[in-house]
């Protein structure tokens, strides 16, 4: 259903000393007023409104994307840039491509300096956060619902602006428009959703079709890969996603939904610089949140089988028990867990094993059906999904989820007399396999700072050494991110998304959480390890006078070197990058033992 209130694309701002004025480039007939002192905004008449520099004194934008407030006052956010990715329902699709955030105060001295540098930093995240990869928005259709949603509402829905009527799980600059929910904003309030977007038009047997992905990732329990894990009191869960193909041709239109999140249990695994941190499962009520996120999903998608990949013994073994224990406990219907162990199964590269799970599971995919509409009447509907988790709910997911979009993608083709059971078509299976791939990656970028492993097997059908290798080098460095940078980069997200609100006279009269001192070991210890380890370089690598005195060299910086890593490892996440907006993040750090 085309939606009939179109958001102003291009947009002139003028800046004054006082004021922002936005004025649609394309038949002006209203503006957007901003008063910088006041933070006061209202949209008037273009003939009432006389803007007092040059007319030609603009900075082109593309979409007005909300206002934050930090410790200087507020910031104007507006997108710079966008890259078209193709037509969903007939309306343009674009990703972000480049932001830019205006402060409304003009000058910082009503700030002390330790404000200005904790305002700095808080700027640098903000900028982060809003360079991620994989966001993107509409000026006309409404990217955070599905096509089976958006035909399910009443007539008066389609009335609202795209802004107030989003689905709140998926608007990720909702903080931001916060203050912009009154209808007169409608055709300047751009909602954004980060995730994946794919559209490309294929001929298939000489039929025009436009097939596209989109991934809409939730704001919930938003957070990076072992900061944020398992499931919070509301019943949300961690990097949950929901996955949604879609096919068009001419006036039908098909839908496939899935979903992936964490597993719905109390559980963590914070970085203390192993390579696999222990995973542990929180004293908590389990089965009370596990049915609180189960009753959710039963409400908002149907039927519910859980798809679980871990492994069934080893370390992800307890996992793989608590959810059993929860699902059976709980004893919902319409609820089915059906576990397999992924890396057992598969082992060897034996990823044709997967054939096993797709026969398991293939009467439910047929019974649950997909979307289809002909001519704005639905004529089928899906009545439930797969939720799909491995422990990051990333590599193992990604390729389950692919398969069964494969097999969905042949059915709808076949009702709609496309193609044969026993087409083959290499073009089509190509670009599917490219494109699940670079919606692995792009996911896995966003929740872990890498992209995807094992996305050799979903672009060729099979596994290679040189995909072994990348995923070496992937594997790597997430451990460096997950362990030195994810602390920022997830205060970066809290502070988007409005998890942490600045206060009033913060770092003045408030405190700031940015100045938490870190403990003496953190600085020290490196350093005494870089000296130690140059020292045992320079004692191998310079001549020295006689052996013995190299041999007591190198045992001495060596016995150094091997000392302080020890200690480093041991006291391990005293040398993690922290979080340090979120309290019960800060909290989870282990304080460090008595000085001796």
């Amino acid at each position: 259903m085309a939606d009939q209130l179109l958001i102003h694309d291009d947009i002139k701002l003028y800046s004054t000393s006082d004021k922002f004025y936005f004025e649609p480039t394309i038949n002006p007939t209203e503006v957007l007023v901003i008063d910088r002192v006041t933070g006061e905004a209202v949209v008037k008449d273009i003939n009432a409104v006389k803007i007092p520099i040059p007319a030609n004194a603009y900075k082109p934008v593309c979409g007005f994307l909300g206002s934050i407030k930090l410790i200087s006052g507020l910031y104007l956010v507006v997108a710079k840039y966008r890259i078209l990715v193709g037509k969903v329902n007939g309306q343009d699709i674009y990703q972000l491509a480049g932001t830019d955030v205006i402060p409304y105060s003009r000058s910082t001295t009503h700030l002390t300096n330790k404000q200005i540098e904790d305002n700095n930093t808080y700027e640098r995240m903000l900028k982060l956060a809003l360079e991620t990869p994989g966001i993107y928005f509409s000026y006309g259709y409404d990217l955070t619902h599905t096509m089976q949603r958006l035909h399910s509402v009443p007539p008066d829905f389609h009335k609202m602006s795209l802004a107030s009527r989003a689905d709140s799980r998926f608007l990720w600059n909702g903080h931001l428009l916060k203050d912009y929910s009154h209808q007169q904003f409608a055709r300047f309030a751009l909602p954004i959703i980060q995730g994946f977007v794919a559209v490309n038009r294929v001929t298939v047997n000489g039929h025009q079709l436009s097939w596209a992905l989109v991934s809409r990732r939730s704001v919930e329990r938003a957070g990076t890969r072992l900061f944020t894990r398992g499931i919070d009191a509301q019943g949300n869960v961690a990097n949950f996603v929901e996955t949604e193909q879609i096919i068009e041709r001419g006036g039908e239109k098909s839908s496939f939904v899935q979903t992936r999140g964490s597993i719905p249990l109390y559980w963590s695994q914070f970085p203390n610089l192993k390579y696999k941190p222990a995973m542990a499962l929180s004293p908590e009520d389990h089965v009370a949140a596990y049915t609180r996120h189960m009753r959710d999903q039963l409400q908002k998608y149907g039927n519910q089988v859980l798809l679980n990949l871990i492994d069934q013994h080893g370390k992800e073994e307890a996992l793989e028990r608590g959810y059993r224990a929860a699902v059976a406990a709980a004893a919902l219907p319409s609820v089915r867990y059906e576990p397999f162990d992924f890396h057992a199964e598969c082992r060897g590269m034996r990823y044709d094993r997967l054939a096993v799970l797709m026969d398991r599971v293939a009467h439910e995919q047929t019974e649950f059906g997909y979307f289809l509409s002909r001519g704005g009447t639905v004529l089928l509907r899906q009545s439930g999904v797969f939720r799909t988790n491995c422990v990051d709910c990333l590599d193992r997911t990604n390729v389950v989820q692919s398969m069964l979009a494969r097999r969905q993608l042949g059915a709808v083709l076949r009702l709609l007399a496309v193609t044969a059971a026993d087409d083959h078509h290499p073009h089509l299976d190509a670009l599917f396999n490219s494109v699940w791939a670079d919606h692995a990656d792009m996911i896995s970028t966003q929740y872990s700072g890498t992209g995807a492993l094992k996305t050799d097997f979903t672009r060729t059908g099979k596994r290679t050494r040189l995909g072994l290798l990348k995923d070496g080098i992937n594997s790597l460095t997430r451990y460096y991110k997950n362990n030195f940078s994810d602390g920022f980069r997830q205060d970066a997200l809290d502070l988007f998304l409005g998890k942490y609100v600045i206060v009033e006279g913060e770092g003045n009269t408030a405190l700031c959480p940015l100045r938490r001192p870190r403990d003496w070991k953190y600085l020290t210890l490196p350093s005494v390890l870089l000296v130690a380890v140059s020292m045992f370089c320079a004692s191998a690598a310079l001549p020295s006078r006689g052996s013995t005195e190299l041999l007591l060299y190198l045992l001495f910086w060596g016995a150094a070197v091997g000392a302080t890593l020890s200690f480093i490892f041991r006291h391990g996440k005293e040398f993690v990058d922290w979080p340090r907006l979120d309290s019960a993040l800060a909290a989870s750090r282990a304080p460090p033992p008595p000085s001796l």
